[in-house]
């Protein structure tokens, strides 16, 4: 397992790494096993890459027929509410890609957090078939960072970070709608993690988990892929304080 980052001059040329990252990873797995399984995640730098995926310079570049979609974390709210990550990704991806709905695997917000979480277990399962005992490995998940260093929705201080049996459960951060989230051990069985990680209030905790500041792991710092790979694609803002001190 390795980490690595890289920092890109801005947001535009961030979204070109990422997308080309992709490409080359979804037409790696297509071309050994006739498949791409790949989590989403949500939030307005993944959208950014959605629409350059699903545009002219990338659409035909990958046979999107054999990529099935997953979701790192969703609100749990209707499918069609303007705070669902599902409704953010298919109009951005999975809408314009033309993506058939049985490759599209969303989270069931709308039942309530450990209500889906159960559901969306029971789906991964049936969809990935793992071994007996064994943890699936998905081809890549995207995830993003918070300005207090959660991912999907494992926040700092909350019970879901430290699951260390379950895939799929309820999240309840404070002050904020109930969540559904993957857990760690699914996340650290994946071949590929890639970080979007874009803004000056980013950049503390981005920070913290690469140079290993924080006197506490952040939810970010403790995604460390068991057998695959983890990379950090920066903007120069989010990786502006990785040279030297604040």
């Amino acid at each position: 397992m390795s980490t690595t980052f890289g920092v890109m001059v801005d947001r535009d040329a961030l979204m070109r790494a990422a997308a080309e990252r992709v490409v080359a990873w979804a037409n790696e797995a297509i071309g050994r096993r006739g498949r791409f399984d790949w989590v989403l995640a949500g939030g307005s730098t993944p959208e950014q890459l959605y629409r350059l995926l699903a545009g002219p310079d990338y659409a035909l570049k990958v046979d999107w027929s054999r990529v099935s979609f997953f979701f790192g974390d969703e609100r749990c709210v209707a499918p069609d509410d303007p705070q669902s990550n599902y409704r953010m990704a298919q109009a951005s991806l999975l809408g314009p890609l033309g993506v058939s709905p049985e490759r599209i695997h969303r989270m069931p917000g709308e039942l309530g957090p450990e209500r889906a979480a159960e559901r969306y277990q029971a789906e991964l399962e049936r969809c990935l078939a793992p071994a007996a005992g064994a943890v699936p490995a998905v081809d890549l998940v995207l995830l993003g960072m918070g300005a207090d260093g959660h991912t999907a929705s494992l926040f700092p201080g909350t019970r879901p970070l430290d699951e260390a049996r379950r895939w799929v459960v309820g999240s309840h951060p404070d002050g904020l709608v109930a969540r559904v989230t993957l857990t760690l051990p699914l996340i650290n069985a994946a071949r590929r993690v890639l970080f979007l990680v874009a803004g000056a209030d980013k950049a503390r905790a981005a920070r913290e988990v690469l140079a290993g500041t924080a006197p506490v792991p952040l939810p970010a710092g403790r995604v460390r892929p068991l057998a695959g790979d983890a990379e950090w694609l920066l903007d120069a803002a989010a990786a502006a304080l990785l040279g030297g001190g604040p």
